[in-house]
C-alpha cells in the first residue's frame, strides 16, 4: 500500500514545522504544506491527497472558505479541522463540510498534541483498507422494477432495544437489493437511481408487504414486533396515501398499531399543509409516527410539538461522540427529556460505542440501534435474534 499523502493548511511556520515533527513520529507519511486556503487548493487541483487537516483561523481565505473550495473539486481527500476556537466552532465548520459531502475524519482542538493526530491517522489507514464499492451498472428504471416484482430488493431489519431491560422491542425495516451479479447492494448503490426513476412509492409497498409479513411471521413464534418504516415525505402530495396505505396493511392483513412511519428529510412536500394531513391522518387511521433524524436539517419543535408523532428518533450525528463532547451531551440530555415529557418513545441511532451507550442510558433514553446492537439482517436472522435475545445482564 502505497504511503499516505497529508496536506496541512496552516499560516504558521512554527506550526508546520512541530506538526511535521508529531506525524513523524507516528509512522511514514508524506506530508505537504500550504501557508493558506488559496495556495491549498492549487496544490489539490494538481495532485491527490489522502487527507487534508486545515487550520480555521487564517488570514485572507479562512477555514470556512477553504472547505467549500475544496468540496467543489472532482476528487475529495479526507478533511481533519483544527482551531483554537471553541468545539462549537469547529463542529459548525464540520457541519458545513459533511453537508457538502466532504467525510471529516477529526475535529481537533489546539494545541494538537500526539495522541489526537494517532487517533486521525487511525482512522485514515482504516479508511484506505475498506474496499471501495462495487461498480454496479445498469441500474435503469427497467432493472429496478424487475428486482421490485421478482423480490431481489428485500427489507431486512435493524433491531431497537429497549434501555430499560435490554431486550429487542421493536425494528426498523431498511432495504437491500440481493443483486444476482454484485451481492448485497446497500441503499446508497441503489437508492439515488431509484428516486429518479420516480420509484419510491413502489418500493414503500413492496417494503410494507414484506414487513407485514415478517410480522406474521414472528408473531407465530410469540413476538410481537413494531417495524419502523421510512416514509419520503414528498409522497405525502397525494393526499389519498393514507387511504391507500390502511387499504394495503388490512389486505395483508397486517395490524396499522404495530406499523410505524418515519417521516424523512430527504424530500419536502410541495406544501407543508401536505405534510401536516398526511401526518394527522396517518394517525387517525391508528398508524404511529416517527419525527425521524431530529436534529438534522428541517426538523423541528414545533413540528415535534404540533404534528401527532408517538416516537422522537435523535440523528446519529448527535449520538456519536456524545460520551466526550460535553455539549452534545447537553444536548442528547435536553431532547430526551422534552421528548419523555411530550409522551414519546426516544429512540438514539448510530449508536457505536459502549461509552455512548452508557451515556443515553444514563439520560434515560427508551431505545437504541445502531451497529453496537446489530446491524439490519434478513428476516430469518430477525428471528433468530428474537430467540437468542437474553435477559438484561447479557448486555
Amino acid at each position: 500500500m502505497k504511503t499516505c499523502s497529508i496536506l496541512i493548511v496552516e499560516d504558521h511556520p512554527f506550526q508546520h514545522l512541530y506538526l511535521q515533527n508529531l506525524f513523524s513520529e507516528l509512522g511514514d507519511f508524506h506530508l505537504e504544506m500550504a501557508r493558506d486556503g488559496e495556495q491549498a487548493l492549487a496544490r489539490l487541483e494538481k495532485r491527490n491527497f489522502d487527507l487534508v487537516l486545515t487550520d480555521l483561523l487564517m488570514p485572507g481565505m479562512d477555514g470556512v472558505q477553504f472547505i467549500q473550495g475544496l468540496a467543489a473539486l472532482p476528487t475529495r481527500p479526507a478533511l481533519a479541522i483544527m482551531s483554537a476556537a471553541s468545539r462549537r466552532m469547529l463542529m459548525g465548520a464540520s457541519l458545513v463540510a459533511s453537508n457538502l459531502q466532504v467525510k471529516v475524519l477529526g475535529l481537533i482542538s489546539k494545541p494538537v498534541n500526539a495522541a489526537a493526530l494517532r487517533g486521525l491517522t487511525d482512522q485514515l489507514l482504516a479508511l484506505r483498507q475498506v474496499a471501495p464499492l462495487k461498480v454496479t451498472p445498469g441500474i435503469d428504471r427497467r432493472a429496478i422494477l424487475n428486482a421490485l416484482k421478482s423480490g431481489e430488493l428485500q427489507a431486512w431489519f435493524q433491531p431497537k432495544k429497549a434501555l430499560v431491560n435490554a431486550r429487542i422491542v421493536a425494528a426498523e425495516a431498511l432495504v437491500r437489493w440481493l443483486h444476482p451479479e454484485h451481492g448485497v447492494l446497500f441503499p446508497g448503490m441503489f437508492l439515488p437511481a431509484l428516486k429518479a426513476h420516480g420509484l419510491e412509492e413502489c418500493l414503500l409497498w413492496r417494503v410494507l408487504e414484506q414487513a407485514i409479513t415478517a410480522q406474521a411471521n414472528w408473531r407465530q413464534q410469540g413476538y410481537d414486533i413494531p417495524v419502523s418504516i421510512n416514509l419520503p415525505t414528498h409522497l405525502l402530495n397525494s393526499h389519498d396515501l393514507p387511504d391507500r396505505i390502511l387499504a394495503f396493511v388490512l389486505e395483508h392483513k397486517g395490524l396499522p398499531g404495530r406499523i410505524c412511519f418515519e417521516l424523512m428529510e430527504c424530500s419536502v412536500p410541495n406544501d407543508i399543509s401536505n405534510f401536516y394531513a398526511g401526518a394527522c391522518r396517518l394517525r387517525i387511521k391508528g398508524f404511529d409516527l416517527s419525527q425521524d433524524d431530529f436534529g438534522k436539517g428541517y426538523s423541528s419543535y414545533m413540528n415535534l410539538v404540533c404534528a401527532p408523532f408517538t416516537e422522537l428518533k435523535i440523528d446519529r450525528e448527535l449520538v456519536q461522540g456524545c460520551n466526550h463532547n460535553e455539549e452534545l451531551a447537553q444536548a442528547l440530555t435536553s431532547i430526551v427529556k422534552l421528548g419523555r415529557k411530550l409522551g414519546l418513545t426516544v429512540v438514539a441511532e448510530g449508536v457505536e460505542t459502549a461509552q455512548e451507550l452508557a451515556l443515553l442510558r444514563k439520560i434515560d433514553c427508551t431505545q437504541v440501534q445502531g451497529f453496537l446492537i446489530s446491524h439490519a439482517v434478513s428476516s430469518d436472522q430477525f428471528q433468530q435474534l428474537l430467540t437468542h435475545d437474553g435477559p438484561a445482564s447479557a448486555y
